[in-house]
């Protein structure tokens, strides 16, 4: 009985044994994996960022042209109220203008 009583001992102790080595594995093995995805997704991260710096930068320049053809156009707002004034008064001088016609 007290062999018996060991070798059930040794067998709980076995099981506990093989099952540490398991979950020891497991976690290696995820933890690998997880270094892996994390590195994965960092490089992915870095090229994202060098596309969209590339993006905003060419959108930049393009931002730049149409800025420089809305000023050549006259759309531009920077001096908006000078532009105001001019026209009001050629405006009061087309309106003197026909007055004196008619």
């Amino acid at each position: 009985a007290e062999e018996v009583a060991r070798k059930i001992w040794l067998a709980g102790l076995g099981a506990y044994g093989k099952g540490f080595e398991e979950i020891q594995s497991q976690y290696e093995k995820l933890n690998n994996e997880t270094s892996h995805l994390f590195e994965d997704l960092v490089s992915k991260g870095e090229k994202l960022e060098a596309d969209t710096k590339k993006k905003l930068k060419a959108n930049g320049s393009v931002g730049k042209r149409v800025e420089d053809v809305r000023k050549t156009l006259g759309f531009d707002t920077s001096d908006i109220d000078a532009k105001i004034d001019k026209l009001s008064k050629k405006v009061d001088a087309l309106t003197a203008a026909v007055n004196k016609i008619s």
